[in-house]
This record gives C-alpha cells, structure tokens and sequence, in this order.
C-alpha cells in the first residue's frame, strides 16, 4: 500500500532534511500562448527527479508522447510510494542517514513493469502498448553516485517489458560523468557531483535527445531567436489542488517557454517539455551564489541546457516546468515520484501531471488541424 502524503512527511522530517529554498514571490506573469501546435509530437525529458518524472509523465500520457530522454532517472513508479525506497533502492539520496542498497535489480523493472499493466487496465494511465512505439534515449553518468548508472539499466529493463523494441532505445554511459545534466560547454566539471548539478561534458543532451526522438535536425543556432516566456504556473494547476493550497503540489508560481519565432506566427510546431532536477528549480536557494550571481538559480537550467538552441530551426517550443519546495516534504524542490502530493503522484490523475497536461493544452489551443 502507499504511503499518505503526512506519513510521508513524518518519514522525510526523520531523515533530518532541511530546507533549502524560498518560493519566489509571485508576479503578474501572463498565460502560456495558444500555438498552432501538433500534440502527436510531444516529447518529454528530464534529469534526476525530473528523469523520473519524464518516465510518469511518458507512460501516465502515452497516446500524446513521441519519445523521451531520460537523464539519471529510473523506471516507472519506482518508488510505489515509499519515500525509503525511493532514496535506498531506486536511487542512493538518503545516505549518510539511510544506507544505499542500490543493486542491478533493487528496482524490480519486471513488476514495475507490471504494475504499469495494471494501472492501464484500470484507466489510471494510458494503455502501455503506446509506449512501444516510443523513441528514447537514456543517458547515465558513470561516476553518478545518487543515482548509480545500474539505475539506468533497470530503465532499460523496464521499457523492454513493456515491448520498446532495442532499435527505439538509445542507452548512453558517459564514463567521466557524475550526477549532473551535460551540455556541450556550460556548468561545472563533469566529474563534479554538486550544485548546480549542470555539467561541461562536452556531450549535448538536449541535442542528442532532440534528434534522438525527432530525427535528423537543422543545426543548432548559434544564439536564440525567438523569446523566453515566464508564465503563471499557477493557471494551470487543478482547480481542486489550487488557491490557499496550491503550495502543496509542490509547483512554483510561474514557469518558463521558449517559443521561437516561426512558433509564434503560426506555423506548425511540437512541444517538449524539459523538466530540471533537484535543487535546480528557479525558486532554489543553493548553498552558494550560482553562475552569473543572485541568491536564487532563476533561469540557470532554463537559459542554459542547450534545448533553446535547437528550438529555432526545428519548429519546437520548448516548455520548463517549475517545481518548488515543500518544507520537511520535498526540502530540495524535486519533483513528485514517491509520492509527496498524494496517492496517485504517478497517473494522470496525479495533480503535477495533470498541471503539465493543462500545459500542453493551453499551448495547442491554436491547432489548426
């Protein structure tokens, strides 16, 4: 059975975790534009709890998703709700406090794979059979030690059960990487497992899954060509999750879009949704100043992850969810996968990805076709 989002609260005030940011104060942010946009071609992709969440959001929304990339992440409720199992066997976040038990099969992708069968048997998530056709690229460091590269390969194992054929799979190990989002040229050593978790590994992530889902692409600008959008996040959450308690669903007060300009004027377009980590949402207050000053990271992984870069030439808007922290709940903004919102964090009846799918239907409401 899972575990209730206050005994998860009690469990997580156990661990001894602190909290480490504030929410932003709100603004006036405008609502996402409605685009002429092709929901067949919606993609999704994520690092560390955003990994996770890439694959909930995937399978809860199958019929929509066209592929996903998965950087440091795991399998398909992995977690079932266990906040212990979550930061021991899916992953190694609880130590020194909880010992890490991370093995090559801790995460059980044979009966998570099952439990996703259920779940779709049950209308909670979209039919799994839609999964198979999917294009996905997972990419794991080798020196990851929050979510070891075994992690990756139970992933692997997971998508396999459920009949995503080896030729739609893509599993990269970077053998210098820790825990950490590469790019091309931008963030910290790529060995180095610390804030801001972006790493100059000289591997684009956002253009490798990018192509990896869409084909080959137009290359890369060279700088961005159409606007970065801060939105009210807050519009989109469901109204039975909103108001006074909106806090509780773990989203910040406004998000982010790239839409490039030929998205703007009405041409065909895709969306993919890039979802950041840990202690790498705007609103976090890291330990020290990040790159480029302020107290909070604001649009760190936003600006600067690569997928802007791609979006111009390839007719894809490009949306960044926030998530926020919850004292004692979520301390580390991270998003939903153990079940710190409810019950049904990983279905489509889960108040996050219910958000994220308001999102895509707010931004394709000028479809044409």
């Amino acid at each position: 059975m899972r575990a209730s989002a206050f005994p998860l609260s009690r469990r997580l005030l156990a661990l001894g975790l602190v909290a480490g940011t504030l929410s932003l104060p709100a603004t006036a942010a405008p609502p996402l534009p409605a685009l002429n946009i092709d929901v067949s071609q919606t993609s999704v992709s994520g690092i560390s709890s955003g990994g996770f969440m890439t694959v909930q959001f995937q399978v809860a929304h199958s019929s929509i998703i066209k592929g996903a990339g998965v950087i440091a992440g795991g399998p398909y409720d992995c977690s079932q709700g266990d906040v212990m199992r979550a930061v021991a066997q899916c992953s190694c976040t609880g130590e020194p406090t909880v010992q890490c038990k991370v093995t090559p099969t801790s995460a059980n992708a044979p009966g998570l794979a099952a439990i996703a069968r259920a779940m779709a048997e049950k209308g909670l998530i979209d039919p799994v059979s839609d999964v198979a056709s999917d294009r996905i690229l997972t990419v794991s460091g080798a020196k990851d030690t929050l979510v070891p590269p075994v992690i990756a390969d139970q992933l692997s194992a997971f998508y396999a059960a459920l009949g995503v054929p080896a030729s739609n799979l893509s599993a990269i190990r970077l053998a210098d990487a820790a825990h950490t989002m590469p790019t091309a040229d931008f963030g910290i050593a790529c060995n180095k497992e610390t804030e801001p978790y972006i790493g100059k590994c000289g591997y684009d992530t956002a253009g490798q899954v990018l192509s990896w889902i869409y084909g080959p692409l137009k290359p890369p600008g060279s700088k961005p060509a159409g606007r970065f959008i801060e939105f009210d996040q807050r519009a989109y959450i469901p109204a039975d999750r909103g108001g006074w308690f909106s806090w509780l669903t773990g989203l910040d007060n406004t998000a982010w879009a790239y839409v490039p300009e030929s998205c703007a004027k009405g041409e065909t377009c895709r969306v993919h949704i890039a979802l950041h980590g840990c202690k790498q949402g705007q609103s976090y207050l890291p330990l020290r100043p990040p790159p480029g000053g302020g107290l909070y990271n604001g649009t760190l992984f936003v600006k600067n992850t690569g997928y802007d870069r791609w979006a111009d030439n390839n007719h894809i808007v490009v949306l960044y969810p926030q998530a926020v922290s919850i004292p004692f709940r979520n301390p580390n903004g991270c998003w939903d996968w153990w079940g710190y919102t409810g019950e049904d964090y990983a279905t489509r009846n889960g108040v996050q990805i219910r958000t994220l799918r308001a999102m895509i239907d707010a931004l394709s409401a000028g479809a044409t076709k």
